[in-house]
């Protein structure tokens, strides 16, 4: 709690902006949370120093434009983007590969996964663009309907927990344990369907 209680003194100092400039390094593979970054920003909104549906909306471009931008680059530069040194470190060649297994296995349905595991997003975005098997359209709209699923949830969880720091936090643990149940679900579902499409294509 103690990074979170650092992030809610910088955003109510510097508001929409601060929230927005987090995000973007979100996206980027800082090692910043993204969760708590919501969730902080929700709470300087629950504090008077924003507008909760104000700060849901900038909150939910900044991750967009965050994960737009590694998409982008990886598309832009392919697999020599990984020669990059901030990229080498993030997209290992071992990495690099496991995430194209599960391009192949799993599709673009992927990309609508990668919003619910953390420590996966920007490597599956950088990816993503490298292989140009998806296009930027596509990108923005799985990711986009992935955004407006958890985006709002930690944005007004942080609202309403402004007050409560020991709820919040009680409730951002449970919310970082259901986001890997959540996302586990959904592969189930996603895998299942896959399997009865080829069966109906046998």
């Amino acid at each position: 709690m103690q990074l979170l209680e650092r992030l809610i003194v910088l955003f109510a100092e510097s508001g929409y902006v601060a929230v927005f400039a987090a995000l973007l390094l979100c996206g980027a593979g800082i090692p910043l949370p993204e969760d708590i970054t919501l969730v902080a920003g929700g709470v300087i909104a629950g504090l008077g120093y924003a507008n909760v549906h104000a700060m849901a909306a900038v909150a939910l471009v900044g991750v967009l434009a965050g994960d737009a931008a590694m998409f982008l680059l990886g598309h832009r530069y392919g697999a020599r983007i990984m020669r990059w040194p901030p990229v080498a470190w993030l997209l290992t060649p071992a990495r690099y590969a496991k995430v194209q297994e599960k391009f192949a296995r799993y599709g673009n349905r992927l990309l609508f996964l990668a919003r619910f595991l953390p420590g996966m997003r920007t490597a599956v975005y950088l990816s993503a663009g490298a292989t140009h098997r998806v296009s930027f359209l596509r990108f923005l709209l799985l990711d986009g309907l992935a955004a407006l699923i958890s985006v709002p949830v930690w944005v007004y969880l942080g609202y309403a927990g402004a007050n409560n720091r020991e709820w919040l936090a009680m409730w951002i643990g449970r919310g970082q344990h259901g986001a890997w149940i959540l996302a586990g679900l959904l592969a189930l579902a996603l895998l299942m369907l896959w399997w009865r499409r080829r069966r109906r294509l046998r």
